[in-house]
């Protein structure tokens, strides 16, 4: 489940940013103000919302899992924020972009058949219990 918030959050928190962004005037950072009213538009607000979301899954993963279990649950969602620009946003995608979504998503199924968690070799293991019958 956490893996599922990790690979939905971050690209439907990307998707309602831009969303939220192209309905704005051009923003500059020489106008700060301009960027802290955005930051409380309705789209904008929702968008870091997921993307907090995105964070607090990603940090619980990683607690549990190592990061080349973790990471591609966020490269797929690569995926799918393709899929959302093109058919929510209706942006145009070219056959490149969409050939490196099919790279990546190829690449994600190579990196998910590993294990979730590093097995440690036994000798370290047995190293550690001599430290603690030592102590």
């Amino acid at each position: 489940m956490i893996l599922g918030l990790v690979a939905l959050c971050a690209p439907l928190g990307d998707t309602f940013l831009s969303r939220g962004m192209t309905t704005l005037p051009a923003i500059s950072l020489a106008h700060p103000l301009t960027l802290i009213a955005a930051v409380f538009t309705p789209w904008i607000a929702l968008g870091i919302a997921l993307l907090i979301g995105f964070f607090a899954s990603y940090l619980t993963a990683l607690s549990w899992a190592d990061l080349t279990f973790v990471l591609p649950a966020t490269a797929f969602g690569n995926v799918i924020v393709t899929l959302f620009a093109r058919f929510w946003l209706h942006e145009a995608i070219s056959w490149q972009r969409w050939f490196g979504v099919v790279l990546i998503t190829v690449g994600v199924g190579f990196v998910a058949h590993g294990p979730s968690l590093t097995v440690q070799p036994a000798v370290a293991t047995e190293i550690e219990l001599e430290k603690e019958q030592v102590q």
